[in-house]
């Protein structure tokens, strides 16, 4: 079974909000592959954070695509916003409001990558249905919206779970996770299945962020390595 590429995603949420330049060098330099956004409506989840203005700005700083997840009860309001703010991906959570399913082929019309999100009590089972219609799915390995939690290592068996339903038909789908990734985590979900890793604190919280980037990366592909001898 074919095995996509690692590709790191930096959260900007955990980055300084008021130097949104250096975060995004911190990026580049550190050979991340996107940029990780967090858009929450204080509703779906319990806080507030980022918007299409936030969204637009880094388009026009950076060529890195700009993974935006959606953390909102009612994604259809907000897709063709995100869409023209230069989103190159964007992720809507099954749980929420809405035709999930006509969501995504409005964001696959809009010309952006259209992926799904399952909260940790939402069974792997929930992405069967859309995976003809997603380039990846997020699987959050906290309970999103709070800040500070561990990594749930019970969400290791919905990663291996996810990647035998992708099997051979959806060989190229990414598996990302979020929440509470450090090197040894990271370990932990390549060898599982994931291939998109999402990490905040781990590397803007770090006293050398560009270089924790790269050693998150070196350490993933590491594993991925040893998985693929499986």
């Amino acid at each position: 079974m074919k095995n996509p590429p690692i590709k790191i995603a930096p959260s900007i949420l955990n980055a300084d909000l008021l130097r949104l330049d250096r975060a995004v060098a911190v990026a580049e330099h550190g050979r991340a592959d996107a940029i990780h956004v967090d858009v929450m409506d204080g509703h779906f989840v319990p806080n507030l954070s980022m918007g299409p203005h936030i969204v637009e700005c880094l388009h026009s700083a950076t060529r890195l695509p700009l993974d935006v997840h959606l953390m909102v009860t009612n994604p259809g309001e907000h897709v063709d916003s995100f869409i023209k703010a230069g989103a190159s991906n964007l992720t809507i959570h099954v749980e929420a409001k809405g035709d999930i399913a006509a969501i995504l082929r409005r964001i696959k019309r809009g010309g952006v990558r259209s992926s799904i999100c399952l909260k940790p009590d939402t069974p792997a089972s929930k992405a069967g249905k859309y995976l003809a219609l997603a380039d990846m799915v997020l699987i959050m390995t906290v309970h999103p919206g709070y800040g500070g939690q561990k990594f749930m290592k019970s969400m290791l068996p919905k990663i291996r779970k996810l990647r035998e339903m992708a099997g051979s038909r959806y060989e190229n789908l990414d598996i990302e996770v979020d929440g509470g990734i450090i090197p040894a985590t990271a370990i932990e979900t390549v060898k599982a299945g994931a291939n998109v890793l999402v990490a905040g604190w781990a590397i803007y919280g770090s006293r050398n962020p560009v270089k924790a980037a790269v050693r998150l990366r070196d350490i993933a592909e590491c594993a991925m390595r040893e998985r693929r001898k499986c």
